[in-house]
């Protein structure tokens, strides 16, 4: 394959002992080989990365622009010596506590696998470093073709996605509880939090699921056949996990949907409440501003006059609140 001309390359900077920023001039690549076969992993890989692939592979020039690109979607480029891939997994971001996508771009050829993270995905770094610490381990997924050490980091990443998945249900489970035990209030912002994660969830499984069932097919020139229906079991995991968001979906918001009728609830007993209480004390207030007035009433100057009033209005009030009551307006 010829090489192509690549876009001009921004040099990374290090900073040095001193604290001063030193000029980074060597790519950070970790690389192992066995049985024919090279897995290269590399974590957030900058201009100097991309360059050592294109000049030691070739690899076409809109394809290194991908890797350096921190906005695509998933997709498969194939190519006669090679394949580009572009996936996306949930990852926790603590910084700013919310599910976010992580990137995970492939080159996969005959003799090489070539894994690039924009974050760092730690299936990956844990399945890099036992192979390089398992001679065993490493010579048997090094040993059945570049397909199959592939399927093994997409079904270690895809597993790695279902204890997020039962983070949420756990967070569903715990707003059920609350919700028996009548904390609506306290619990809107539980339920708000948990529909983003579902939401950020299914943005990122989403527009994947076709690209998975693409990489199955793709991948046939790089398995051995007796390997073949290997990225079925990726495909099931991916759409085991898609169910799984639709039924947290439909849970979600049945939770809101719920605990909103029994805010509204408490809300119109209160208002009900208020609106009892105004109507008992509108009589006495009438009653009040009558005897109050600048003009001769009837029992003005004596104390049983006042008396009478005061009595008239506790009457009064005792015998609204008990019609309300019988109404089962209280």
């Amino acid at each position: 394959m010829t090489r192509p001309t690549l876009p001009r390359i921004r040099r990374g900077r290090a900073r040095g002992e001193t604290g001063l920023l030193v000029e980074r001039t060597e790519p950070r690549i970790a690389e192992l080989s066995a049985n024919g076969l090279t897995w290269i992993h590399i974590n957030e890989p900058g201009p100097l990365e991309a360059a050592y692939l294109a000049d030691r592979y070739g690899f076409h020039e809109l394809d290194i622009e991908d890797v350096l690109s921190k906005r695509q979607r998933p997709k498969i480029d194939e190519y006669p010596e090679y394949l580009f891939i572009v996936l996306h997994f949930p990852i926790y971001d603590k910084a700013v506590q919310r599910l976010n996508a992580a990137e995970l771009d492939v080159f996969l050829g005959r003799d090489f696998l070539i894994t690039l993270a924009n974050v760092e995905l730690l299936p990956v770094t844990y399945l890099f470093r036992r192979c390089e610490e398992d001679e065993e381990l490493r010579d048997e997924l090094f040993s059945k073709a570049s397909g199959y050490l592939l399927y093994h980091v997409l079904d270690d990443l895809f597993d790695y996605c279902f204890p997020i998945l039962d983070k949420v249900g756990h967070k569903l489970d715990a707003i059920e509880d609350e919700l028996e035990e009548r904390r609506s209030e306290e619990i809107v912002r539980d339920i708000s939090d948990a529909k983003q994660e579902i939401i950020a969830y299914r943005k990122i499984i989403k527009p994947e699921r076709a690209t998975l069932r693409l990489l199955e097919r793709h991948t046939q020139r790089f398995l051995p056949q007796d390997l073949e229906l290997y990225f079925d079991d990726i495909v099931d995991a991916a759409e085991r996990i898609w169910d799984l968001l639709d039924n947290y979906k439909e849970v979600v918001e049945a939770l809101e949907d719920t605990n909103e009728s029994i805010i509204s609830h408490r809300q119109q007993y209160r208002l009900q409440l208020l609106t009892v209480v105004s109507v008992i004390l509108l009589p006495l207030t009438l009653i009040a501003s009558i005897f109050g007035m600048n003009t001769h009433v009837p029992g003005e100057g004596g104390a049983e006059g006042f008396w009478v009033v005061v009595g008239l209005m506790v009457v009064l009030g005792i015998a609204l609140l008990g019609v309300f009551r019988w109404r089962r307006w209280l």
